[in-house]
């Protein structure tokens, strides 16, 4: 059994379908810090895929920590990477397992090989990536072979990724996200086709 960070986004729609067609018994694991029900389209989405899902909630100073280096820093990456790395490594005490649907050309959230090694053999674990190993055009290819998508403008839907609870705890504090983000499309799986390969 594999335990998958899920988003309900494109990639980790794709990991989650590479995962199964390997034998993998897929569970779709989507973390929430508290601040907004951030959970509610990756639930949507495993529901489409035809996957369990299930809602972590995690300690809101993961959040909290986050927002500070992107504070600090003027930028999300360090910020992202930061509550992407505290995820894995409390996850890691409940699941043997774990996945994601990191890319190969992703830079946030990106763990190094290092650091990867380090996660596995410090909690005795197994962490896959199966999407380290694809190039951009093949990811869009792949997922425009799959799926059907909605690209949502960043900031203007509560989506279920890190971004969205961020953005709300920014908010909270007097903050303006728009400020540390720049302008993107995120994506969210609406729909299937040709799931069977």
């Amino acid at each position: 059994m594999v335990y998958l960070l899920f988003s309900g986004g494109k990639d980790s729609s794709l990991a989650a379908l590479i995962l199964k067609k390997l034998g993998y018994d897929v569970k779709l694991i989507t973390v929430n810090f508290g601040v907004i029900d951030s959970y509610k389209l990756a639930e949507e989405t495993a529901k489409i895929l035809g996957f369990e899902h299930r809602v972590e909630y995690l300690d809101k100073s993961i959040l909290e920590e986050g927002v500070s280096l992107i504070l600090k820093h003027g930028y999300p990456a360090e910020g992202i990477n930061y509550i992407h790395k505290k995820v894995l490594e409390t996850l890691a005490d409940k699941y043997k397992v774990l996945a994601d649907g990191i890319r190969r050309d992703d830079k946030v959230p990106k763990l190094t090989y290092s650091e990867i090694q380090s996660l596995e053999m410090r909690k005795n674990i197994q962490y896959i990536s199966p999407l380290l190993g694809f190039g951009h055009k093949t990811i869009k290819d792949l997922i425009n072979r799959f799926f059907i998508i909605e690209e949502i403008k960043s900031g203007t839907k509560i989506t279920s990724d890190y971004e969205a609870e961020i953005r709300s705890y920014m908010k909270m504090i007097g903050e303006d996200p728009n400020k540390y983000f720049p302008e993107h499309k995120q994506s969210r799986v609406v729909g299937v086709r040709n799931w069977e390969v």
